[in-house]
């Protein structure tokens, strides 16, 4: 950092400092805050920073808001559109991924309490917050960014704050062939599954691609149909002119109100649905997911942490077993091979690159179900 820059940011946290006094004079004064934050930061650099040119008077305001009703040092890394996760393990540490590959940066907070301060700007507008009682927490910011937030005690080296990007556009299946996720001729195999309305789960490891993957699947399906999407976080864009968007809430810090993907999948069903598509099966939603692909709502799009297609069975038996029905294995095992028609397993190489690397059809098997390979990298 050159020495503009941090006579830029000193004034700035000066100022800043300014401002809390003032703005809390005026609300104990009985008058309240008088007018919009960003009025009373120009009003604040343009007295006490007169001397400096425009551009600088720009730079310590930008800075001043950044730090008062932004994201601090993260504003920077978050302008970069080729930066897809910012992480941050303490007020020192800031990791970022770009194109796949994790980098570090030269950004950090000048201390764990304004690391704090940011986080709590980023929960409070959605009535979280963290604490010793409740030290973790997931959000999503306005522009449908996943937030993860450990604090101490579970966070030994100080608070970790993960943000995981997702563009506004999605690439389709044409752009995920040029970056090489898919081939033309898998292209063109799985288009022809989604147009027939064979249900598709979407396998692989954190950060492979799967919702990117199941976001352009989706362009496949017709635009006359109902399309319902149940996620955590509200990640899908999809193109069809008549789609309704769900996602779950978590419980209120008094621990009511919770809303699951089980609760909205339930839902779902009740709302005349062409086709459901659910942004990850994680829990017993997998039993009800079962449920509908057995009993005609077919064509079903979905995601799965799995490390084969076979493996992604296996993990899909155990989340229905979670539901605690009492249903026996053997009828669960039924209903996977009746209910899903295709596994498209996704990985990512040591170099970033996400790739489509195996397809396989559910079929029966000595013992149950497995997969049958139709399509290798």
């Amino acid at each position: 950092m050159g020495v503009v820059d941090r006579h830029a940011e000193a004034l700035a946290a000066d100022l800043r400092r300014r401002l809390v006094e003032r703005r809390r004079a005026e609300a104990a004064g009985g008058g309240g805050y008088g007018g919009g934050i960003e009025a009373a930061v120009g009003e604040l650099v343009d007295q006490h920073a007169a001397v400096l040119s425009r551009a600088r008077r720009d730079r310590v305001r930008d800075l001043i808001l950044r730090d008062t009703v932004g994201l601090g040092p993260l504003e920077e890394l978050l302008s970069d559109q080729a930066v897809e996760e910012v992480m941050v393990n303490g007020p020192a540490e800031v990791y970022v991924e770009r194109r796949g590959r994790i980098e570090p940066t030269d950004v950090s907070f000048p201390s764990e309490r304004a690391l704090r301060d940011a986080i709590e700007r980023i929960l409070a507008p959605l009535g979280r917050r963290v604490d010793e009682l409740s030290p973790m927490a997931d959000a999503r910011l306005g522009d449908g960014s996943r937030v993860n937030v450990v604090i101490p005690p579970l966070a030994v080296d100080g608070p970790m704050l993960s943000i995981r990007r997702f563009a506004a556009a999605r690439p389709d299946p044409g752009e995920l062939v040029a970056s090489g996720t898919l081939t033309p001729e898998l292209r063109d195999l799985l288009a022809g599954a989604v147009r027939a309305r064979r249900s598709v789960l979407i396998s692989g490891g954190t950060g492979s691609g799967k919702t990117t993957l199941l976001n352009a699947l989706s362009a496949h399906i017709g635009p006359e149909e109902r399309v319902i999407t149940i996620e955590d976080a509200a990640e899908l864009r999809l193109r069809q002119p008549h789609v309704v968007r769900l996602e779950s809430r978590p419980a209120s810090v008094e621990g009511r109100g919770q809303v699951t993907i089980r609760d909205l999948l339930r839902n779902a069903l009740r709302m005349r649905p062409d086709r459901i598509v659910i942004g990850e099966v994680r829990g017993p939603e997998a039993l009800d997911l079962l449920t509908a692909l057995n009993t005609g709502h077919d064509g079903a799009l979905s995601t799965v942490h799995a490390n084969s297609p076979a493996d992604a069975l296996r993990r899909i038996e155990t989340l229905a077993l979670m539901a605690g029905v009492g249903l026996p294995h053997g009828a669960i095992r039924e209903q996977v091979r009746r209910g899903i028609a295709l596994v498209v397993h996704l990985a990512r190489s040591g170099g970033g690159e996400r790739r489509v690397v195996e397809v396989g059809e559910v079929v029966a098997a000595a013992g149950g179900v497995g997969t049958r390979e139709v399509w290798r990298r």
